[in-house]
C-alpha cells in the first residue's frame, strides 16, 4: 500500500542551522498492516508521518501509496484518503459545531459526490455510533463539541475518521494528552476500528509496553533512522527490557530518556 524508497528530509540545506530530521528510509507497508513506531523525541518518527501525509516534499526519494506516484502530491489532495489523529483533541473537531454536524462532515467525506442530508435516519446512525464510545455523547448530539472534554473530543475524532472511510490512519501520540482512563478507552477504541474495519494503520507512541502490545509489527526509530522493524512471532515475544537492550546493542549508548520505558 505504501512504498517509500531512499526517502530522506533535511530542513534548512546548506546554513548553519541544517538539520538532518530523517535519513534516507526504505519503507514497504502492506494493506492491513497496524504498525507501532516508537522512538525517542526527534527520533524522526513525525517527520515520517509528515512525508507520508504530505506535509511537505522530501529532500530525496520518493513515496508511492496504492501504486500512485504522490511524492509531490498536496497535503490536501492526499487528506481525501489518509485520516491523521494528532496529540492534541481540539485538532480533529470544529469546537464551534454540534457532534452532529461534525459527525455529518466526516461522513460526506467518505461519500464524495453523494448528496446526504442530516434526516432522522442518519441521526440514528450516528445515536448508535456514539452509543459505542461509552461516554453518554448520544444524548448530547446537538451540543457543541467544544462542551466536551479532552477524551471525549479525541474519542469523537476517533470516530469522525472511521466514518470517512480512510485508507491509511496514522495516529501521532494519539493518547499522549490524555489521563490514563481516557488514554485506555480511546487505545481499545483503535484497536477495535483498526480491527473491525481492516484499517491500515502507523501509530506512534512513545510507550514502549504500548508499541509492543498493539499491532502486527513495530519500528524502532533513532536519530532519523529505523534501526529496527519487528513482526510476527519476533514481535509477540518481545518485552520492555528486550527492546531495550536491543537498541543498546544497535546503537551502543542509552535511550536520551527513560520516558518510553516508564510510561
Amino acid at each position: 500500500m505504501i512504498l517509500l524508497e531512499q526517502v530522506s528530509k533535511t530542513f534548512h540545506p546548506g546554513t548553519v542551522n541544517e538539520v538532518s530530521a530523517l535519513r534516507p528510509v526504505d519503507l514497504s507497508v502492506k494493506e492491513g498492516d497496524f504498525i507501532t513506531v516508537i522512538g525517542s523525541n526527534g527520533a524522526g518518527k513525525s517527520t515520517l508521518f509528515n512525508l507520508v501525509a504530505g506535509g511537505y516534499p522530501p529532500s530525496t526519494g520518493r513515496i508511492r501509496i496504492n501504486d500512485a506516484e504522490v511524492t509531490r502530491q498536496p497535503e490536501y489532495r492526499r487528506a481525501q484518503y489518509i485520516g491523521r489523529i494528532f496529540q492534541d483533541p481540539m485538532l480533529g473537531t470544529a469546537g464551534n459545531m454540534t457532534l452532529e454536524d461534525n459527525m455529518m462532515v466526516a461522513y460526506r467525506k467518505g461519500f464524495r459526490g453523494l448528496r446526504i442530508s442530516l434526516n432522522r435516519k442518519m441521526r440514528r446512525y450516528f445515536q448508535d455510533q456514539l452509543v459505542d464510545l461509552k461516554m453518554g455523547l448520544e444524548d448530547r448530539m446537538k451540543d457543541n463539541v467544544r462542551l466536551l472534554s479532552g477524551g471525549q473530543r479525541q474519542a469523537l475524532t476517533l470516530l469522525m475518521m472511521v466514518l470517512s472511510r480512510p485508507a491509511l490512519i496514522l495516529l501521532d501520540e494519539h493518547t499522549a494528552a490524555l489521563d490514563p482512563k481516557n488514554a485506555a478507552i480511546v487505545l481499545e477504541l483503535t484497536r477495535r476500528y483498526v480491527e473491525e474495519y481492516r484499517l491500515t494503520t502507523m501509530m506512534i507512541t512513545h510507550n514502549m509496553q504500548h508499541a509492543i502490545d498493539y499491532g502486527n509489527r513495530l519500528l524502532m526509530m533513532d536519530a532519523g533512522e529505523v534501526i529496527l522493524d519487528l513482526c510476527g512471532e519476533e514481535k509477540q515475544k518481545l518485552t520492555v527490557d528486550g527492546l531495550v537492550d536491543r537498541f543498546h546493542r544497535i546503537r551502543r549508548h542509552e535511550l536520551e530518556s527513560d520516558e518510553a520505558r516508564l510510561s
